[in-house]
């Protein structure tokens, strides 16, 4: 079995064609089921977000897998592959095991350490796990990278750095007073770059939040996302006089406010200190505002730093992560290894009690008068022969397979022990149950229908004996 990943995201596709690749919500369980059947996959998963839409699944074989699922894209969102090959990436075995990790722990994300791709991950594992289209693998995989994405973000400081101009004013609000809970914001400007500051401060869990433009269809419009009340140029006087903080970022070629402006509206603050950040460029508040007493002013100059500082400082707990993830991986490859090796050692436990019935059977037909208690005795003590004969073996191999050439070890124990024909046995049983638990309901009904009919016995057909039905 193989693992791998296959998508697109921010980096790789514009947000024209990533929009042509977005599952719905309320299809995403039919568009499990349908990857499910897709040939060769096994288990499957998949994690859709606005930068990013991945397919991670256990396939039978790697040669035709990344062909089966470029058609399930194909078929599903109607565009044809020759129109986003180009934009695919695909990664296999460990490749794919880092990069969800990566992924889970934000280290993949445009804002590197942000934590809402954790939350996107686990829902859609979550349902894949309603859905039953996951299996051993991925039940454990999944449940390792959100873990290991939980411990990344505890025990580093990632998260904690502003990188974004909008959310640095945000952050720098948040440190002057603590919390936004009982605080006024005023938002002058409706642009984009207001509503990504609106946006943060809503998150902020900001009490009141007042957007002055000069379109006041633009600023309802910005308002009312984030229940914010929406006011003319005409009032921003009276918003000044009530506001906790200013941030401006409006598209204005010249200043917006003076200082003669905010200085006329002071006496009705009764000394309350007035934080003023423009994060416009050209600037929109007059750099003298800051001159004026318990006004306090900070230009996007300021912010920069603070992002700068604050991108070096998550690429230094990013490094961190980096070793989570290296163990993570370990430890998951560690404990697909000791799965491999379950099918070996059940298949040279299988081989040895089939040689072990056999020679019982043997003893038993050239001693007849044995008695039941005499039976009983040699049945034990030659169990206890090959048991122990068979223990070192087993203890040696588990040993070797945790190692480094682990593979090499357990392919030559399978060659020692000549175990590769019960494997293949193995296998094809597990592909045939695969197979009937995939196929369609009315197939599996028809199947369980037919094993019930009354069989005929027809004997001496070309010197054959079978069994047929009706």
């Amino acid at each position: 079995m193989h693992i791998i990943a296959v998508g697109l995201n921010y980096r790789t596709a514009p947000v024209e064609i990533r929009e042509k690749f977005a599952f719905m919500a309320e299809e995403l369980a039919s568009a499990l089921q349908r990857l499910r059947q897709t040939n060769s996959i096994l288990e499957c998963v998949i994690v859709g977000t606005c930068n990013r839409t991945e397919i991670y699944a256990v396939v039978d074989r790697m040669t035709l897998c990344g062909h089966y699922i470029r058609e399930f894209m194909e078929n599903w969102f109607g565009v044809s592959r020759h129109n986003f090959n180009k934009h695919l990436y695909i990664y296999e075995d460990r490749q794919a095991v880092e990069h969800l990790f990566r992924v889970t722990s934000g280290l993949d994300s445009m804002v590197i350490g942000e934590t809402q791709i954790l939350g996107q991950v686990r829902d859609a594992f979550l349902l894949a796990q309603q859905e039953k289209t996951t299996g051993t693998l991925f039940n454990t995989l999944f449940k390792q990278s959100i873990t290991l994405a939980k411990r990344a973000h505890s025990e580093t400081s990632i998260g904690e750095n502003a990188v974004s101009v909008s959310y640095a004013a945000v952050e720098l609000g948040k440190r002057i007073f603590g919390s936004y809970a009982n605080k006024t914001v005023v938002i002058i400007g409706a642009g984009k770059m207001s509503e990504l500051t609106a946006k943060h401060l809503h998150a902020g869990g900001v009490r009141k939040v007042l957007v002055v433009n000069r379109t006041s269809s633009r600023a309802k419009e910005l308002a009312e996302k984030f229940h914010g009340i929406a006011c003319s140029m005409d009032q921003l006087a009276d918003c000044l006089a009530e506001a906790d903080i200013v941030i401006s970022s409006t598209g204005a070629s010249k200043i917006v406010l003076t200082k003669a402006d905010v200085q006329r509206v002071l006496p009705k603050r009764k000394s309350r200190p007035l934080f003023m950040i423009d994060i416009a460029v050209p600037r929109d508040l007059d750099p003298a505002i800051g001159d004026l007493a318990n006004v306090y002013l900070y230009d996007i100059d300021d912010l920069h730093s603070i992002v700068d500082s604050n991108l070096a400082e998550r690429r230094k707990e990013a490094v961190k992560i980096e070793g989570m993830i290296a163990e993570g991986i370990a430890a998951f490859e560690q404990w697909y290894k000791m799965i491999g090796m379950g099918p070996v050692i059940n298949a040279l436990q299988t081989k040895a009690n089939r040689i072990h019935e056999d020679t019982l059977e043997s003893i038993l037909n050239k001693l007849p008068e044995l008695d039941e208690r005499q039976v009983k005795v040699i049945r034990k003590l030659t169990k206890s022969i090959v048991t122990q004969m068979l223990r070192d073996p087993i203890q040696r191999v588990k040993e070797m397979a945790g190692e480094k050439k682990g593979d090499e070890a357990l392919e030559l124990f399978t060659q020692f022990f000549a175990l590769e024909a019960l494997l293949e046995e193995k296998k094809e049983t597990e592909r045939l149950e695969t197979k009937e638990r995939s196929a369609p309901v009315h197939v599996r009904q028809l199947v369980s229908a037919r094993a019930d009919e009354p069989q005929v016995d027809i004997r001496g057909l070309a010197g054959a004996e079978m069994l047929v039905r009706p």
